[in-house]
């Protein structure tokens, strides 16, 4: 399974829920909805700055998680930026790939 780094940004509307709901309901919630999706939670942050709440999870593909995104923003109390995670040892084998590629005026 592949792991995905999820940057949240609560609306108004989110941060009067999660502030009513207390903030570990609301990391229940998220690994009951990623173990929904066959996926599991790993990590649940809250943060300072634009971000809100920085999430990791396993999960079985990109339209997995793409999914699960998509539930999020369509529940109307944030909006969600996605990011698959590499290994090092994705890194390893991306460093053995080749591409026929020439840069822009060269």
């Amino acid at each position: 399974m592949a792991k995905y780094l999820f940057q949240s940004r609560l609306t108004a509307e989110g941060a009067k829920g999660t502030a009513h709901e207390g903030g570990s309901a609301r990391r229940a919630a998220i690994a009951k909805a990623t173990e929904s999706l066959g996926g599991k939670l790993e990590q649940f942050y809250y943060a300072f700055g634009d971000v809100d709440v920085y999430t990791i999870a396993e999960l079985p593909d990109n339209v997995t998680a793409a999914a699960a995104a998509l539930a999020v923003t369509q529940g109307g109390s944030a909006t969600v930026k996605t990011v698959v995670l590499l290994t090092p040892e994705d890194m390893d084998k991306v460093g053995k790939k080749a591409a026929e590629y020439r840069a822009p005026g060269r």
